[in-house]
């Protein structure tokens, strides 16, 4: 007796050692776990059962408090409730080692695809990668995929200056009716950012906004102010107040809370948010929101990890996968004639007529660029290695999906530089 048992928990502690990153081997387990985090199934009452015994796993940063990991649990649902597959979500994930941990927790649970939605998470979720040969894991705004060489890594990301840009002309737009109603003269059109960190993400994100702004306000001009932190709501609000009583007359924002929509709302400053509509909170001056959808490459990945099918190892969405989206405008805080311009120069960038940093529309200390080599594969130095100037414009995520543009350029000014 005492040989058949030990024989069967010889078979029992084989099998357990075959699911553990076994990617959907073990799709009918349909356990939900917390580790460090919150973890919830496609049963919750909000989804549709799944249809295909499928599972994706997702690592967020934060909760649905932020409007960042809000537009990403959004899509994580959206996709897997269009594919029929089960949703397993962990919450507020920090980037550290306890990310590794969800990431294979995830895959113990029999994900086929694990996705993780913050910078800070890639070397973790490399790490798991390695371990899990045989579960896909998928990376937002990660730089290493395509130097690492893995079959099961991959980055992704969008062409969300370009979405920035339109974001930008409705800001413009907005300064010139100011102008013309007599509020403020041009040379007061000086819009405030509220910004995370110096990283070329942010960079890219607010000269890209910068310059749509001024493709149609030629006088505008930018100040930043940064919080070191992706969400921290008292700080982004504190930003914010501090740009307004710089005589900021128009705000935007590349941080993660409510904290810089509030402040522009409660002293009737026009605002363009990020990654969602604030019309419900801020209706007197909520302008437009840009953001990334998700869903398009989600659905894409998921499929590809479903049938065995490669996923590129670096991966950018745009306008026409419908990866770049605005929200819907604000009649009641936008210029009269937001969506009729916007649509014209959302029209010549996806014919190429327009490119969102035709380096003749910028210059840096007094000069205009015709040559600049960026860091597009990443080391620990950062060394230029790639040159990105070329045909008159700066080819933004074109070599690398995550932004690398990280030039400062005139007509911006930087209030503080230590993050």
């Amino acid at each position: 007796m005492r040989k058949i048992i030990a024989m069967l928990l010889a078979v029992l502690f084989v099998c357990g050692a075959l699911a553990a990153c076994g990617g959907n081997n073990n799709a009918n387990n349909n356990s939900k776990t917390d580790n460090k985090g919150t973890a919830d199934t496609a049963s919750t009452a909000d989804q549709k059962p799944a249809a295909t015994g499928f599972k994706a796993g997702f690592i967020f940063l934060h909760d649905e408090n932020s409007t960042y990991d809000l537009n990403f649990i959004n899509a994580a649902k959206a996709a897997c409730e269009n594919l029929g597959v089960e949703c397993i979500i962990k919450t507020n994930i920090p980037e550290s080692n306890e990310c590794k941990e969800a990431a294979l927790d995830l895959a113990d649970q029999g994900c086929g695809m694990v996705f993780a939605d913050s910078f800070g998470h890639e070397d973790f979720m490399i790490a798991a990668a390695k371990e899990c040969p045989d579960v896909q894991f998928c990376h937002a705004t990660g730089t290493k995929a395509h130097t690492e060489g893995l079959d099961n890594f991959h980055n992704a990301f969008a062409s969300i200056y370009e979405g920035r840009y339109l974001a930008g002309v409705a800001a413009g737009l907005k300064l010139n009716q100011m102008i013309e109603e007599g509020k403020i003269t041009a040379e007061e059109a000086k819009i405030g950012y509220v910004g995370a960190y110096t990283y070329a993400e942010v960079k890219s994100g607010y000269t890209s906004f910068f310059l749509g702004a001024r493709s149609v306000c030629p006088t505008a001009t930018m100040e930043v102010q940064f919080t070191g932190s992706w969400y921290d709501e008292t700080l982004e609000k504190e930003a914010a107040t501090t740009l307004i009583n710089n005589k900021c007359v128009l705000l935007s924002q590349h941080a993660d809370s409510m904290g810089a929509p509030t402040a522009c709302e409660n002293a009737g400053v026009p605002d363009v948010s990020y990654n969602g509509s604030t019309v419900s909170s801020c209706p007197n001056t909520f302008i437009i929101s840009s953001r990334i959808d998700w869903t398009p490459y989600m659905e894409l990945a998921i499929k590809a990890a479903m049938n065995g099918d490669k996923i590129d190892a670096d991966w950018t969405g745009t306008l026409a996968t419908k990866s770049v989206a605005l929200s819907e405008i604000n009649d009641k805080a936008a210029a009269p004639g937001t969506a009729e311009k916007i649509a014209e120069v959302q029209k010549g960038l996806e014919d190429g007529s327009i490119h969102v940093f035709d380096t003749a529309t910028f210059t840096v200390k007094g000069e205009t660029l015709t040559s600049y080599k960026a860091d597009v594969d990443t080391d620990e130095a950062y060394t230029p290695d790639t040159e990105v100037i070329s045909d008159g414009y700066f080819h933004e995520s074109e070599f690398r999906s995550a932004p690398y543009f990280d030039l400062d350029i005139d007509g911006i000014t930087l209030l503080n530089t230590a993050f």
